[in-house]
């Protein structure tokens, strides 16, 4: 473990420092997209698409049985409503007050950045926001439940006052979805939910099928498999909301930060999986030097070193860089899902700097676990550099803009000349002619 860990240490200073950094940067985005568009991979995504678009309900079940090694009748991809309730009866009362609690917090969060509907005029123009009727949410069908992901994709719906929600998740525990994902969707009002995931599942809601109604957007994290689906039916068919695939962090530590949580927190994202990516930059080599060893002390303790080791080894560094001005450049450059500014009393002023991030986590006291299920903004979030223009998903993402242009007479006869001329110099006469009709007695 010591060698392994020894050759995430990136230093500057040192002799080919910029091959190493722009081969881990080729590697993180490599492993947050599909190939190509004309590579092996992406031609079996379309094709999958393709097949339920054709064939429904029957090439979901071929593909649910090939992937996930369950067999499904058209008639048992939906959850029973009595299902949904046995599982939220069953559900721990610790864990379900704790889940009431992080409910609470999403919404209220959600309803304070809100975008209201509204009706505003100003000299014949004006904006109405409508909610998207149908939205489809996935979740993923990783290892351990993720009843957080239902929370942070159900609720800012909601909240926009989405009428139809359908929730797909894979059946990988027990040949369904686990009991606490349903506990929360039954906890939400959420009565649609199916026990599909992967590609035909993202077809499923964009095409609709014999059974699952089609959706007008796609929201919510998954492999990139799944990721490469809704990049495949977007703008056509759907909307989405932003590529989020593998998980990612962002450290920028200085010799203010504690080296042990530095360490703790590369590991909660580490242990994700082996794409995963789990970076420190800092100007500091002493701090670097003591998260290293922490990392050699707290790795082995993790239910799951093993994908933590894998992730650390592959795709996350300690790098140690001149100065702040540098590490906060390169961390623009990431664009990071998460990213953690650990630099004490300067922590603020750093952040003030970042232009590119799914979220910031301020200060030592905010790791991401924060984000995750407690604080309020939603922890689905672009990844793979996508923060450039990608932004975290929040109940106004379920909201459409209708413009509205309401002139009057007199408005429309000051504007005629202009409005005229314009059309003339595109060639567009009948729509010159639509204006200077008006001003005919």
């Amino acid at each position: 473990m010591s060698d392994l860990l020894q050759d995430i240490l990136l230093l500057s200073s040192e002799p080919g420092f910029k091959a190493r950094l722009d081969a881990l940067r080729s590697a993180i985005l490599s492993a947050a997209r599909l190939a190509g568009y004309d590579s092996k991979e992406n031609q079996t995504v379309v094709t999958i698409l393709r097949e339920v678009a054709e064939q429904g309900d029957v090439a979901v079940a071929k593909y649910t049985e090939k992937f996930d090694g369950v067999k499904l009748s058209p008639g048992q991809f939906r959850v029973t409503p009595e299902t949904l309730e046995e599982a939220h009866g069953g559900i721990d009362a610790r864990l379900l007050e704790s889940l009431r609690k992080a409910i609470r917090n999403v919404r209220a969060y959600q309803e304070k950045i809100f975008i209201v509907n509204q009706r505003q005029f100003s000299q014949g123009t004006g904006i109405r926001y409508t909610p998207i009727q149908r939205v489809g949410v996935c979740v993923p069908g990783a290892a351990a439940p993720l009843p957080s992901t239902v929370i942070m994709t159900v609720i800012p719906a909601q909240v926009a006052g989405v009428k139809e929600i359908a929730v797909v998740s894979p059946p990988r525990f027990q040949g369904s979805i686990h009991p606490v994902i349903l506990a929360v969707c039954h906890e939400l009002g959420v009565e649609e939910v199916y026990r599909l995931g992967g590609v035909q599942a993202v077809g499923a809601l964009a095409h609709g099928t014999q059974t699952i109604a089609k959706v007008d957007k796609i929201v919510g994290p998954g492999n990139k498999w799944v990721q490469a689906a809704k990049k495949n039916v977007a703008g056509d068919y759907v909307g989405i909301d932003s590529i989020a695939g593998p998980s990612e962090v962002l450290i920028i530590a200085n010799d203010q930060a504690n080296p042990a949580w530095v360490a703790a927190d590369m590991l909660s994202q580490a242990e994700h999986g082996a794409d995963s990516s789990a970076i420190t930059l800092t100007d500091s080599q002493p701090l670097a030097a003591a998260i290293l060893e922490q990392l050699r002390k707290q790795l082995n303790a993790l239910q799951r070193a093993t994908e933590a080791a894998q992730s650390l080894n592959r795709f996350s560094r300690i790098i140690v860089l001149k100065d702040m001005d540098a590490a906060i450049e390169l961390a623009n450059e990431f664009a990071c899902e998460h990213l953690e500014i650990q630099c004490g009393v300067n922590s603020r002023q750093i952040a003030d700097r970042i232009t590119n991030a799914g979220a910031i986590f301020i200060g030592p006291h905010t790791p991401v676990a924060v984000g995750d299920y407690w604080a309020g903004p939603s922890h689905t979030l672009p990844t793979g550099t996508r923060a450039k223009f990608s932004s975290a998903l929040t109940s106004n993402d379920f909201l459409k803009s209708i413009s509205l242009i309401e002139y009057s007479a007199e408005q429309l006869a000051a504007s005629a000349d202009d409005i005229i001329r314009l059309a003339e110099v595109e060639g567009l006469d009948a729509h010159a002619r639509s204006v200077r009709i008006r001003r005919q007695p």
